[in-house]
């Protein structure tokens, strides 16, 4: 199984979860967004860690990038995203799960791997991360490539709250994770929409959020 991992904390937990039961291949693809090389050394620090360490393959990097279609004056370019308050569809990068299961899925044909699983939570409201879409593409991928390929979100039905909850049982070091648009090394800025998303998800998970954030936005937005 292929896991798509940006080193944040839902596909941290997918990871471990997957492993339990597969082989898994964790796979990185750049992209060409501001934040990728902080991702990157968080997530290398991170798969060196249990769980994770001599339980799945060493980390793959893939290259897809979209500097050629998205406007080079576009925030995931800039590192300047939405603010904190700002709701998730003002967020979307266009295409995202297209191009990231395209790409992997390419590599899985390579190496006669049957499956990607990416960590898609309820109530994304993106049109590349329903049912629909993925069976679609799992089909398409099939037919395209000539390799039997299976998508799976199996966090489909879960909130942030119960990933966390979730990671907690299977020993996942959330201090090695990194859930930001605009990280300071591998501290969490405190003020885009997915430092709030993180935030709000341990407060009702009931647990302190162990990361390192700048200031101490924790203190002040946990339980907002």
């Amino acid at each position: 199984m292929a896991v798509l991992c940006s080193g944040g904390l839902d596909s941290a937990v997918l990871v471990a979860d997957q492993a339990r039961d597969a082989r898994v291949h964790p796979v990185y693809v750049r992209a060409g967004l501001a934040w990728e090389s902080r991702e990157q050394d968080i997530l290398t620090r991170l798969l060196a860690a249990a769980p994770f360490a001599n339980r799945v393959e060493p980390l793959t990097h893939l290259e897809a990038t979209v500097r050629d279609l998205y406007a080079p004056t576009h925030w995931a370019f800039q590192g300047t995203p939405p603010a904190f308050e700002t709701p998730d569809h003002d967020v979307y990068l266009v295409g995202r799960n297209v191009t990231l299961l395209a790409k992997v899925g390419l590599f899985c044909a390579q190496r006669d791997i049957g499956g990607i699983a990416l960590a898609s939570l309820a109530a994304n409201p993106f049109p590349d991360a329903t049912p629909t879409f993925f069976d679609t593409m799992a089909r398409a991928l099939s037919l395209g490539l000539d390799h039997d390929m299976q998508i799976d979100s199996p966090f489909s039905n879960l909130t942030k709250a119960d990933v966390i909850r979730l990671g907690l049982e299977l020993g996942v070091p959330f201090g090695l994770t990194l859930s930001c648009m605009d990280p300071a090394d591998a501290r969490h800025c405190g003020r885009c929409s997915k430092c709030r998303e993180r935030l709000q998800a341990f407060a009702a998970a009931g647990v302190t959020d162990p990361a390192e954030y700048a200031g101490d936005r924790r203190s002040n937005e946990s339980d907002g």
